[in-house]
C-alpha cells in the first residue's frame, strides 16, 4: 500500500465539544473542520493521557502513558533517550515537519530564532518551532526586551513586538494573570496562528513530490489568553453562548467575551484548516492523505468556576478527535474509548513504519477502517498526584483530595455529584485498574 501524507491539525486546548459538528447547539462555527469529520470518524469519547501540555505532548510524541513519557509536568524536556514516532517516520523515508508550538523542550525557553533547535534530534527533517503564549512574551522580557524565538523575533522585525507586550502588560504578575480577554492591535497577517499557518503552507508547498510527508500544525489557539484581532471580535461580540455549568457568576462581562473570543480563535484555526486542505487539493494529494484534528487538552471555560486545564473534569481531559483520509469510513461518530496518544501507533501503522517500542499506544486503523468497533476497555489520564480512570461511563479519580471521586458521567455528564462513598464496589474495581497497565 502507498505511504500516505500525514497532515496533522494539533490546537493548544480545544476542548472536545466546542465543534459545530459536535452537534449539541453551540454556536461554534467550524465549518472546513465539520466537512473533514463527515468525510471520515469523529471520535466522542477521546482522553488526553494528560492535560497539560508538555506531558500530553510527551506522551503523544513517545507513545506512552503521562506515567512513563518521562514528563511529569512543564518543568521538563521530554527525554531525547526515548524513541518518537517523528524518528521512525523519519527511519520509513519521510519527510517529518512541523510548525508552532511543540512544548518538547518548553522549559528550555529556547528556540532558537528559526525555530530548529532539538528539531532533527527529536525527528524532525525540518520546520519550525515557535514559542506559546505566554512564553513568548516572558522570555523576551527575561532576554533583555530580545526574542529567543522565532515568533518575537518576527515581530521584532516588523516592528511589532513593543504593540505585543502592550497587551500583556496590565496582567503581569497578577493572579491568573494569563486569563484575559483582549483585542490585539496586531494586524492580522502578524496575529501569531496567522503566521504560523503561513509557516504550515511554505511547507506544503515546498515538500517534494513522490515521497511522503508529515506536517504537524501546533497552532496556539484557542489557549488563553483569549487575545483576538480586531476583526476575529466583531464576528462574535453579540453571539450568545450557554453559561458555563456550575459557574457563581456566570453573566461577569469577562466571563462571555472569554467564551466568545475562544470561540473566535477556534473559527480563525477552522479557516485555516480549509487553507491547507485546499493546498493539498492543489498538490493533487488529498486522497492519499490521513488528515487528523485533535489537541494535546481541553479548557474548562468556566465550568466550576475554573478556567484552563490540568484537572479530571472532561472538557479539562478530553480532546475532540477527527480522522478522514484513504481507507476511513466516511461519516462515522464513534463512541470507542480511545486515548490521544493512540496516535503515535495509528501514524506508524498506516505508514508501514516500525513500531514504538514498549508503546502504551494502540493503533485506531482497525476502528477507522471499519473492523472493530471496540477499542480500549478504559482510558487514563493523569497529572502530578491525582490519576483518573474511566471506563465509558464512570470516571474515578485518586489523589485529587483526601477522599477519591466517582462521577456517572451518563446520569451526571456535568461531573457534579461524587458517587465514591454510596459505591464502594465501582471505586474498588475502578482502583484496581490503576494496578495494571493499558491494554496493548
Amino acid at each position: 500500500m502507498q505511504q500516505p501524507n500525514i497532515l496533522f491539525l494539533f490546537p493548544d486546548q480545544h476542548r472536545p465539544d466546542w465543534l459545530g459538528c459536535a452537534g449539541n447547539g453551540l454556536p461554534v462555527r467550524t465549518p472546513h473542520i465539520d466537512r473533514l469529520a463527515a468525510r471520515g470518524v469523529r471520535f466522542t469519547n477521546a482522553f488526553t493521557p494528560s492535560p497539560l501540555c508538555s506531558p500530553a505532548r510527551a506522551c503523544l510524541a513517545t507513545g506512552r502513558d503521562y506515567q512513563r513519557c518521562g514528563v511529569r509536568n512543564n518543568d521538563q524536556n521530554t527525554p531525547l533517550s526515548l524513541p518518537t514516532y517523528y524518528r521512525h517516520l523519519r527511519d520509513a523515508g519521510y519527510e517529518v515537519a512541523g510548525v508552532g508550538k511543540f512544548d518538547l523542550h518548553k522549559p528550555d525557553h529556547d528556540w532558537g530564532l528559526d525555530g530548529t533547535k532539538l528539531l532533527a534530534e527529536y525527528g524532525f527533517t525540518g520546520g519550525c518551532d515557535n514559542e506559546g503564549k505566554g512564553d513568548a512574551i516572558v522570555t523576551y522580557r527575561q532576554n533583555g526586551m530580545a526574542p529567543k524565538g522565532p515568533y518575537m523575533h518576527f515581530l521584532a522585525a516588523q516592528g511589532l513586538a513593543a504593540t505585543h507586550l502592550a497587551m500583556y502588560e496590565p496582567h503581569l504578575g497578577k493572579p491568573g494573570w494569563m486569563n484575559f480577554p483582549a483585542v490585539t492591535d496586531l494586524p492580522d497577517h502578524a496575529y501569531c496562528d496567522n503566521w504560523l499557518a503561513d509557516n504550515a503552507l511554505r511547507h506544503l508547498r515546498e515538500f517534494p513530490a513522490g515521497k511522503p510527508w508529515h506536517l504537524v500544525v501546533n497552532f496556539v489557539g484557542p489557549h488563553d489568553p483569549f487575545d483576538v484581532t480586531a476583526e476575529m471580535r466583531e464576528r462574535w461580540r453579540t453571539v450568545e453562548f450557554p453559561p458555563p455549568a456550575g459557574n457563581s457568576n456566570p453573566q461577569a462581562p469577562d466571563t462571555i467575551e472569554r467564551r466568545q473570543n475562544y470561540a473566535a480563535m477556534i473559527e480563525n484555526i477552522d479557516a485555516h484548516v480549509g487553507r491547507m486542505l485546499a493546498a493539498i487539493e492543489r498538490r493533487g494529494e488529498l486522497e492519499n492523505t490521513l488528515i487528523v484534528y485533535a489537541s494535546d487538552h481541553g479548557e474548562m471555560l468556566g465550568d466550576h468556576d475554573r478556567w484552563g486545564k490540568s484537572v479530571w473534569y472532561t472538557p479539562s481531559c478530553g480532546v475532540p478527535l477527527i480522522v478522514a483520509g484513504p481507507g476511513v469510513r466516511s461519516g462515522v461518530k464513534s463512541d470507542a474509548l480511545v486515548a490521544l496518544h493512540d496516535l503515535a501507533a495509528t501514524f506508524l501503522d498506516c505508514a508501514g513504519a516500525a513500531p514504538l517500542p514498549d508503546s502504551d499506544a494502540r493503533s485506531l486503523r482497525p476502528l477507522l477502517e471499519g473492523s472493530t468497533r471496540s477499542h480500549r476497555d478504559w482510558v487514563t489520564s493523569a497529572l502530578n498526584d491525582w490519576s483518573m480512570v474511566f471506563d465509558g461511563r464512570f470516571k474515578y479519580v485518586s489523589g485529587a483530595g483526601p477522599q477519591p471521586l466517582l462521577y456517572d458521567v451518563m446520569e451526571d455528564p456535568g461531573e457534579f455529584r461524587n458517587l465514591a462513598h454510596d459505591q464502594p464496589q465501582k471505586v474498588a474495581r475502578l482502583a484496581a485498574l490503576f494496578q495494571e497497565r493499558l491494554p496493548r
